[in-house]
């Protein structure tokens, strides 16, 4: 069972990032789901200011604290699962995990471990030689269009890890209607039915059978059934104001005759 990821133990590591912006913007997205680890290797520019415009203030210390690595293998040496980010498949990429999938994953291994979620610079992502450093790969399906801007893929991955620490949502047990209540509709359903010719007063209950069994494959709740006698009572309520609207003009008219 999967106790929720325990964000002290995760890392976000970017694999020499080409734009400060894009550093800044998956600080942003780290602080956003409450993680605050962030290493960078071998950066092409890592322009303070730059980076600190697209965190904005509230992923300033995300940024404050990122730690700066010359090499890949350095930066992971102290981590004991490293997940690489892939949006290419096949060849050596082939154990590929789901966003999903994934995040239930290193939420357990979190709990004893140090995880890394690797990914790649922004132009062709983690070559062979950075994916054999991985314990586990994995892949954000995409439509026709497989090229994530690389705050995205921070914010898709760092969103599933988060959401493993959320308790699961309680299916409400909706209040049913009683047979009492239900019997009662139907009645009133099949009067009104009757009255405007739309089933025959022969042999109603043949047709509404049919509309018994197609109330009872939606689970009806009590309220439900108020709505619906509701409306059958308005119908009757107008129904009968239009018929003594009726009678009332032929009167007027044989009056003024």
């Amino acid at each position: 069972m999967t106790l929720g990821v325990c964000l002290d133990h995760i890392a976000i590591v970017l694999q020499r990032p080409r734009y400060p912006e894009n550093i800044g913007s998956a600080a942003r997205a780290m602080r956003n789901m409450g993680m605050r680890r962030l290493v960078v290797v071998a950066p092409e520019d890592d322009d303070l200011q730059r980076i600190y415009r697209l965190a904005t203030h509230a992923a300033r210390d995300v940024v404050d604290a990122m730690v700066r690595c010359d090499n890949l293998k350095a930066a992971l040496g102290d981590f004991q699962y490293v997940v690489g980010t892939t949006a290419r498949l096949g060849g050596e990429r082939k154990r590929i995990a789901t966003p999903g999938s994934m995040a239930a994953e290193v939420a357990d291994l979190s709990q004893s471990n140090q995880v890394a979620l690797l990914f790649g610079p922004e132009d062709r992502g983690l070559s062979n030689e950075d994916l054999r450093l991985c314990h586990s790969l994995v892949n954000i399906p995409t439509a026709d269009f497989a090229s994530l801007n690389l705050a995205q893929a921070v914010m898709v991955l760092c969103y599933e890890l988060f959401q493993t620490r959320l308790p699961a949502p309680k299916p409400g047990t909706p209040r049913l209607a009683t047979r009492r209540e239900l019997d009662g509709m139907y009645d009133q359903v099949k009067e009104m039915l009757v009255r405007i010719n739309y089933i025959q007063p022969e042999n109603p209950d043949y047709w509404m059978n049919k509309l018994r069994h197609w109330f009872s494959r939606m689970h009806l709740r009590g309220g439900e059934v108020s709505i619906i006698r509701g409306i059958c009572r308005q119908m009757d309520w107008y129904a009968e104001k239009r018929y003594r609207d009726g009678l009332a003009a032929g009167q007027d008219n044989g009056k003024s005759e």
